[in-house]
């Protein structure tokens, strides 16, 4: 017995897609990621996208996303499209658009374009939360928002912004990247203020427009790209008054368009890319 599967990657982000049917007869989705995502020993990548089907009452298919290190996230950004990206395909789906149902509710996804074996998406993935208690950040009273926070770590005092965009998001904002960011995102991510742990993205701001970000993810370490990540860094920085509404933000993979839209959605559009296919031994 083995798991079909194939691999696609979102600006270098790269996930493991297949049915959640063809594991029946495997071990737990937990142990699977652990495997599987393994660099060395493995299929190598920054997680699994788990589709199945769905009556289409509530969504069409249901993704569920597990890091390397086997926890569940509630969303994906690059995950997500790069399962969409698997359903067109394999002929799987055969409309413009489909909804998706995650662990942080329902996406909207549309194809923009298909070009081979890569993809471009529009997908609309819901309304930020600022809330501390929504993100969630302990911060020992509640607040509307998380703006401009203190925290303590070992290599120094700094101050962060946080949002849930699917996942809780904190953004530290700075002018350049030159000081030790993994290692202030690997004590981020499993600080006490984070009861869920959290994604750590770093920003700087080039213009009103375009921003750049460094990204230290929850669960997985150092990417080269995170749709929730680039969410999170473009409604904060519209959020803070450092940028407008729509924003190009770059990283080592490439570059995410984020729009937050006056109605208070938010639509990404970003690549999803084949890479390879495959077959996991069970």
């Amino acid at each position: 017995m083995s798991i079909p599967f194939s691999k696609f990657h979102g600006f270098g982000n790269d996930y493991i897609v297949f049915e959640r049917g063809a594991a029946k007869g495997a071990a737990t989705l937990t142990e699977l990621a652990r495997q599987m995502c393994d660099r060395h020993q493995g299929v190598g990548s920054d997680g699994l996208a788990v589709l199945e089907r769905l009556d289409g009452s509530v969504g069409d298919y249901s993704c569920e996303i597990v890091n390397p290190d086997g926890t569940f996230a509630s969303f994906s950004g690059n995950g997500t499209r790069c399962a969409v990206a698997h359903l067109y395909r394999n002929d799987m789906w055969p409309g413009e658009t489909l909804r998706l149902k995650t662990r942080s509710g329902v996406k909207n996804y549309r194809l923009l374009k298909r070009q081979g074996d890569g993809f471009l998406f529009e997908a609309e993935i819901g309304e930020p939360k600022f809330a501390s208690r929504e993100i969630p950040v302990a911060l020992g009273s509640d607040r509307a928002a998380v703006v401009n926070e203190p925290i303590s770590l070992d290599g120094g005092q700094y101050t962060f912004s946080a949002v849930n965009v699917g996942n809780p998001v904190a953004a530290i904002f700075m002018d350049g990247f030159d000081l030790d960011w993994r290692q202030i995102g690997r004590e981020m991510e499993r600080h006490a203020m984070f009861p869920e742990r959290t994604n750590v993205v770093f920003v700087t701001v080039r213009d009103r427009d375009n921003i750049d970000v460094r990204i230290w993810e929850r669960g997985a370490g150092e990417t080269a790209a995170s749709g929730t990540c680039a969410t999170a860094a473009a409604v904060l920085s519209a959020f803070l008054l450092k940028t407008g509404r729509e924003v190009h933000v770059h990283s080592p993979g490439g570059t995410t368009d984020v729009t937050w839209r006056q109605d208070d959605k938010i639509v990404i559009t970003g690549t999803a890319q084949f890479a390879f296919s495959g077959e996991w031994p069970l």
